[in-house]
């Protein structure tokens, strides 16, 4: 299987605000550059479109190494996924999460 190195960002203009997102994919001698905005968001939920778009443009499974500077998506994806796959997709409080994308 192959392995793919994947780099995020994303960032807004006030919060909310003005927004965009960026992954670099790189697995051996190639690179992908993916990016994208939204008029109205927040600096969360780019960082989070970030990986996703990312992981969206994997054409096949891939063993994927994550970058982020981003303690939120860090936390999400290592920390409260595993919580709220075991929760049926709840929050603490019952409510159901609500989709970034």
């Amino acid at each position: 299987m192959k392995r793919v190195k994947v780099y995020t960002d994303g960032a807004c203009l006030g919060n909310p605000g003005p927004g965009g997102w960026a992954a670099i994919l790189l697995w051996g001698p190639h690179r992908k550059e993916i990016s994208g905005a939204e008029a109205q968001t927040t600096n969360n939920r780019m960082e989070l479109r970030a990986a996703i778009e990312a992981l969206r443009a994997l054409k096949e499974p891939a063993e994927v190494d994550l970058f982020t500077d981003s303690l939120y998506l860090q936390k999400g994806v290592t920390e409260w996924l595993p919580r709220w796959k075991e929760q049926g997709w709840k929050r603490r409080e019952g409510k159901t999460l609500k989709p970034v994308a």
